[in-house]
């Protein structure tokens, strides 16, 4: 695997870290103040920057640094994660997914933009916050301690080590360390470590986490200052820990760094501490590891508590001085040479927690598969399916008895070849998640542009879908998206006006329906203004200045190209271009959209569309000499109609009455113009079909073939958009049969146009 591969792999994780990233912060904003949530999102961070120092993206590294520092504030409890917080916190996650783009496709971003954050970001963990947030939570005073004896300077240029406390609580609300298991970890970084932004000193405070911990550094590879190179490593630390997490625990804090450093993790025994002739000094000290959180303005010395109070044996005070005094030491040089900070392996413990829960849970193991192979292993299925219904057309034709041994092999072949199917299928489905969190960064963008506060709801997230529709949802869903927030929700000052609560709500909901999946999109908003809506269609000749509408074909005026109410343009919209890209793009999909919008009460917008774009079930069916497939999952039931079960209806139509009901008839070879008159309905065979907004309709098909699992062909890609088909196939004789639109059929018979004026014979 060539360093290419591995810069991709880690942009695809990147995308799967940045959307960790907003629904945590989502989640926080919705208040959530669950603390693994809060370390979700601080390692997401942590995550995106010690895979960015590894390739050296600086852009990258430095703004994810700022950002996990402020996060790290709220996980520390520094900063309370209020409304406003929150608000720049997800700025900085969209500068951030920008700045990992133009890290893979070479681009750049508004330096202004990131400048403006990174100082947004900084005052929030310097502790000023907006008037409206709640101030930061104060940290409890620190006890006073006795300070231990100043060692002397160690050059002429003045440097002097002073003694410092770590943190005087660590490890109070630990179990005995005399029961937990002692570890040895011998540490000894490379420079490359520092060149990748890491910090040795952030890596001892993750792991003083784990439980009670001794540091001894070894300065004897530190040469005089005038030989010193500030991308140089000379420390080397030796570590003594008790701890009950584990050495997984212990060897995790320094996931990102070993491979630029020297590792060594050993177990030692209990009393292996207890010897009086150690070759190492190993005295406890307490950490505050606090005060390396902030190396940005204040000098070392100035954050540097006073030791613990000297003990009464002399020669284990001089050893405690001498050990703090060390890695004095390291927080001052450290903080001359290093130009970077990091904070890679945030809350290892918090990872042990969360790999044993996923154990718990029995979460699989997953692999990374490129997409182009799973599309030609559905284009295999595909094939594999027609070869299977052809096999089993040949067969039937020329076995009269359909008992033979080759007959019943093609039975088990074709159970197989749908539980291949159906396997092939499930690895292409995906959830809607990552489109509908793509939307969050739209309506905040576009709420910031147009001064309107609006609340995204989100519902149904995860259901699935095939993953080529995901890939297309998301043009579509931006236009509506845009479209909702400029002109379907009114300002804050004119919903107050009007009785509403002055933050307007959009809600984008997805979920499963008749072997479909529906796509809702709805405001709160005014509606659609139907007059002023007519009259700019009249007013670019769009319709006639008489032509009779009505209130849905009013509405649905929206969509022509060409079309918008806005009064003048701007980046948001104004140039006719959005909903008319809306609807072909969803045409494109075989699906359709609809529009239900109460005048001051908002609109609901309606996307059905296809779970998969290969395969589906499908009945049969003969009309006008013509072959046709209805989807499975429209039909009801089907039955032979009786004369005494039709009745007229006006001059056209005719009704069918089914258990003491009655339902209209529709006859689909006149409705596509397959035949100039309509058929006897007693000849042929009724279908009862569901559809979207038309209730059930019964269609009137000449015979049924059977019921076939078929491969979906575009006719958009290879023929044109034909109304009332929603795609083409192949079946097993090798004929091309048209899939029909089921929806589109029944809104015909309710008087919407079909182009009578196309006669679709010739296409089938």
């Amino acid at each position: 695997m060539d360093m290419n591969e591995i810069k991709e792999i880690f942009f695809q994780e990147c995308e799967e870290q940045l959307a960790e990233l907003e629904s945590g912060l989502l989640k926080m904003n919705d208040g959530d103040r669950d603390p693994e949530t809060v370390n979700a999102v601080f390692r997401a961070v942590h995550s995106i920057k010690g895979g960015a120092g590894a390739f050296g993206l600086d852009d990258l590294v430095s703004f994810a640094h700022v950002f996990e520092t402020t996060l790290d504030c709220v996980r520390s409890n520094k900063l309370e994660p209020t409304q406003d917080v929150l608000k720049v916190m997800l700025k900085a996650a969209d500068v951030l997914a920008d700045l990992t783009n133009a890290a893979r496709d070479g681009g750049s971003v508004d330096p202004a933009r990131s400048r403006g954050l990174v100082k947004e970001l900084e005052a929030l963990a310097n502790g000023d916050v907006p008037a409206s947030s709640a101030a930061v939570v104060a940290e409890p005073a620190p006890k006073p301690v006795a300070a231990a004896p100043a060692p002397a300077p160690t050059d002429d240029s003045g440097f002097q080590p002073i003694p410092f406390s770590f943190d005087d609580d660590f490890g109070s609300d630990e179990p005995s360390a005399d029961a937990m298991p002692e570890y040895e970890v011998t540490f000894k970084p490379r420079s490359d470590l520092y060149a990748k932004g890491n910090d040795a000193t952030l890596l001892l405070r993750d792991l003083a986490r784990l439980g009670e911990m001794s540091v001894y550094c070894d300065l004897d590879a530190l040469p005089s200052l005038p030989e010193l190179d500030p991308e140089g490593a000379y420390f080397k630390w030796t570590i003594s820990i008790k701890t009950d997490k584990g050495e997984d625990a212990i060897r995790t804090v320094f996931e990102f760094a070993e491979w630029d450093c020297e590792l060594d993790v050993c177990a030692v025994r209990a009393d292996a501490g207890s010897s009086g002739d150690e070759e190492l000094p190993m005295v406890p000290v307490p950490f505050d590891l606090s005060i390396l959180d902030d190396e940005r303005s204040e000098p070392v010395a100035e954050a540097i508590e006073e030791a613990p109070a000297a003990k009464s044996d002399a020669a284990a005070a001089v050893a405690a001085a001498e050990t703090a005094s060390n890695v004095t030491q390291l927080a001052a040089v450290a903080a001359r040479v290093e130009k970077k900070e990091a904070a890679l392996a945030a809350a290892a413990a918090a990872n042990a927690a969360a790999a044993q829960n996923n154990a718990a849970a029995g979460v699989g193991q997953t692999i990374r598969v490129d997409l182009d192979r799973v599309d030609r292993l559905i284009n295999l299925v595909g094939e594999l399916v027609i070869n299977q219904a052809m096999l089993s057309q040949s067969v039937i034709e020329n076995d009269n008895n359909g008992t033979s041994s080759i007959n019943m092999g093609l039975e088990e072949l074709q159970q197989l070849t749908r539980e291949i199917q159906d396997s092939v299928m499930a690895i292409r489905a995906q959830p809607v998640k990552p489109v509908f969190q793509r939307m969050s960064r739209i309506v905040r963008e576009i709420a910031d542009m147009t001064g309107k506060s609006i609340r995204l709801i989100t519902e149904g997230e995860n259901t699935e879908v095939d993953k080529t529709v995901i890939d297309k949802l998301a043009e579509p869903l931006t236009h509506m998206i845009r479209n909702a927030v400029d002109h379907g929700v009114e300002t804050p000052e004119k919903r107050a006006a009007l009785g509403k609560n002055p933050e307007g709500t959009v809600r984008l909901t997805a979920k499963h329906r008749s072997g479909r999946i529906l796509i809702e999109l709805a405001d709160d908003g005014a509606g659609i203004n139907r007059e002023k809506v007519r009259q700019k269609a009249i007013d670019n000749d769009l319709i006639a200045a008489d032509a009779n509408l009505s209130d849905e074909e009013v509405d649905n005026l929206i969509f022509l190209p060409g079309f918008s109410t806005a009064d003048k343009i701007s980046d948001i919209s104004g140039r006719g271009v959005g909903m008319d890209v809306v609807k072909r793009s969803i045409q494109a999909l075989g699906g359709r959209i609809n529009i239900s919008s109460r005048p001051g009460q908002g609109s609901v917008f309606t996307m059905s569309l296809p779970l998969t774009l290969a395969v589906l079930d499908g009945m049969v069916v003969t009309v006008a000499g013509q072959t046709l497939v209805v989807p499975l999952t429209a039909i009801v039931e089907t039955l032979q109609p009786e004369a005494s079960a039709i009745h007229s209806f006006g001059a056209n139509h005719r009704l069918i009455s089914i258990r003491n009901s009655f339902c209209p008839l529709v006859d689909v070879g006149r409705i596509l113009n397959f035949r100039a008159t309509q058929a006897n309905p007693v000849e042929g065979v009724a279908l009862l079909v569901e559809s979207e907004g038309g209730g059930q309709r019964a269609l009137m098909v000449d015979a049924i073939q059977g019921q076939r699992q078929v491969v979906i062909k575009s006719l958009e890609a290879n023929y044109t958009h034909v109304p009332g088909i929603a795609a083409a196939t192949i079946l097993g004789d090798g004929r091309v049969a048209l899939i029909l639109d089921v929806d589109a059929v029944v809104g015909a018979s309710r008087g919407q146009s079909l182009k009578p004026e196309m006669s679709y014979a010739a296409v089938g």
